[in-house]
């Protein structure tokens, strides 16, 4: 059965679209992310333009997001505070995100800005966390083998604005979660992802918080900042696609608690160590279709005036 996108100029099987929205909701809840990392690429592996892959898809990260968190927080793994903190530093980083879009969009370079984006971020991603993750996994199983904290203070730690997180159990400078929500912020109006790929890591990390509040603090935040690409894509750009935004969301909504389901009876490691060789895969596949002589040899593309 298929159905028409006007905005993305094609017709697609709506049961495909529903079924790669339903994949992605099991991903937010089982990893804290929103999905974008994947769901970008697929779009774009069936023929949607990368621009209104990047402009649409953010809409169903809400609603796959919306349903993880309420499963998190009936579970009280949610950090509000550092959501909170996080939220600002998002919000500002995607109003400049969708300035820059609209520009490369202008110029004609969207489409391989993306891919490119998507190529580095998730190889250097993916591989810090798969290369953690056995570490980590072969430590356990040592006899007698104690498990190596997750991260060391430096001299972030001693940055000014200091504010207590008690759910997360830590007292560090609001500027690092601050900086990692801009920066988050940014990828999400370019690349069109949640950012939860960066984000969970850094979490992690960086901020030092245990991987049980990482997921639902991650998710909060990300409910607001892609609301906020959504709108402003839709206002600034015109690349967002309500129909094709509608099926992923009902896909998404449905596999949201499934994950979560699942998310519990894996370690914090195997977590890890599962989202770094789907990050390395999507990687893969798009630097491979980056390097390999296209179908069409020659093409016309008009820049938007």
């Amino acid at each position: 059965m298929n159905v028409y996108l006007p905005i993305a100029e094609m017709s697609v099987n709506i049961f495909l679209i529903l079924g790669m929205g339903g994949v992605v909701g099991v991903l937010s809840g089982l990893f804290g992310v929103g999905g974008g990392f994947l769901l970008t690429p697929l779009l774009i592996f069936i023929g949607v333009p990368p621009a209104v892959a990047v402009g649409t898809q953010a809409n169903q990260i809400v609603a796959s997001s919306v349903s993880g968190v309420i499963a998190h927080w009936r579970r009280g793994n949610v950090d509000f505070r550092m959501g909170g903190v996080l939220l600002v530093g998002g919000i500002a980083g995607s109003v400049v995100g969708v300035g820059v879009f609209a520009w490369l969009r202008s110029l004609g370079h969207i489409d391989l800005t993306i891919k490119l984006c998507y190529v580095v971020f998730l190889g250097i991603i993916g591989s810090l966390m798969l290369n953690e993750s056995i570490r980590a996994i072969l430590q356990s199983r040592r006899p007698g083998g104690r498990r190596r904290k997750l991260h060391q203070h430096t001299w972030f730690h001693g940055l000014p604005l200091k504010m207590r997180f008690r759910r997360s159990k830590l007292y560090i400078s609001a500027l690092l979660p601050l900086g990692v929500g801009v920066f988050v912020g940014l990828l999400a109006a370019v690349m069109g992802v949640g950012g939860g790929f960066i984000m969970v890591p850094a979490m992690i990390y960086l901020l030092g918080m245990p991987t049980s509040v990482v997921v639902g603090t991650s998710l909060f935040q990300i409910i607001f900042v892609t609301a906020n690409v959504t709108f402003l894509q839709a206002v600034n750009t015109q690349t967002v696609d309500v129909l094709l935004a509608l099926l992923l969301l009902i896909g998404g909504v449905i596999g949201a608690p499934i994950g979560t389901r699942l998310g519990t009876k894996l370690k914090g490691e195997q977590l890890r160590g599962l989202l770094a060789f789907m990050v390395l895969a999507v990687c893969l596949k798009l630097g491979y279709d980056l390097v390999i002589t296209p179908e069409d040899l020659y093409s016309i593309s008009v820049p938007d005036s």
